[in-house]
C-alpha cells in the first residue's frame, strides 16, 4: 500500500536536504547487493531520523535492528560530543557490511555494533538513553517498548518504524506482525507515562515521549 502518492513522494524528496555521497552508495549497494532493500530508511526517513537526533542533540543513542547501518548513520549525525550509538541487530550475515558501512562514514568511534537478540541484550544495558529508535521484530515490539520505556528520561523519545505495517493494521486479521504492530500502537496510545504522535511518512513512524517516570 502507498502510503503516500508517488508524485508527493518524490516532491518531498526533492524538497528535502539530499542524502551525503556515503548515504547514496550505501543506498545504492544495499539495493544491488542486499534481500528485503525495501527494510532500508532511505532518503527522507532518512533525513528525518537525522533532524531529529540533531534537535535533541542525544549523548546516547539506542537502536533496535541495525540492516545495512543507514539508520545508524543518519542518527549518529546528531550526536552530542563523546555521544555514543548502540545499535543490536541478530543477522550475522550483515554485521560485516554495517560495519564497513559505519567506517566508511566516519563513525567507527561512535557507533557500537551488538549482534545477538535485544530482548535478552537490552536488560543488561546499564544506562539511559536519550533517544531510541526501535526497527526490528515487528511482533516484539510491545516487549522491546517494556523494555526500553525506563531506559529513557523525561523528555527522551522512542521512534517505532513501519507502524502502519503496510497499511495491514487496518486489515489485520489475517496477519500476525499487524495484529502486533496495532497491540503496540494501543498500548502506547493506553500508557500515561508517555504522548505520542503517529506521523504517516513511509510506512508509519510512532514517535513517543517520556512524560513521566
Amino acid at each position: 500500500m502507498d502510503i503516500i502518492n508517488p508524485e508527493f513522494q518524490r516532491y518531498a524528496e526533492a524538497f528535502t536536504s539530499p542524502e551525503s555521497e556515503i548515504l547514496k552508495l550505501i543506498n545504492r549497494e544495499t539495493h544491488a547487493r542486499v534481500l528485503k532493500p525495501q527494510m532500508l530508511s532511505g532518503h527522507l526517513q532518512g533525513r528525518l531520523l537525522a533532524m531529529f537526533s540533531k534537535m535533541l542533540q542525544p549523548k546516547r543513542i539506542l537502536e533496535i535492528g541495525t540492516y545495512t547501518g543507514y539508520s545508524a548513520i543518519c542518527l549518529a549525525e546528531g550526536l552530542a560530543e563523546q555521544g555514543e550509538l548502540i545499535t543490536i541487530d541478530n543477522n550475522e550475515e550483515l554485521e560485516g557490511i554495517a560495519k564497513a558501512n559505519f567506517k566508511l562514514a566516519g563513525f567507527s568511534d561512535k557507533i557500537t555494533y551488538v549482534l545477538g537478540d535485544a530482548r535478552e541484550i537490552v536488560p543488561t544495558l546499564d544506562q539511559m538513553f536519550d533517544l531510541i529508535f526501535i526497527d526490528a521484530d515487528k511482533q516484539s515490539y510491545s516487549t522491546y517498548f517494556d523494555l526500553v520505556v525506563d531506559k529513557i528520561p523525561v523528555g527522551g523519545v522512542i521512534l517505532a518504524d513501519n507502524v502502519f505495517r503496510q497499511g495491514k493494521v487496518l486489515e489485520r486479521l489475517k496477519d500476525k506482525d499487524a495484529n502486533a504492530i496495532h497491540a503496540f500502537n494501543q498500548k502506547v496510545c493506553s500508557d500515561g507515562r508517555v504522548e505520542q504522535i503517529l506521523l504517516p511518512i513511509r510506512d508509519g513512524i510512532l514517535m513517543i515521549r517520556k512524560l513521566s517516570l
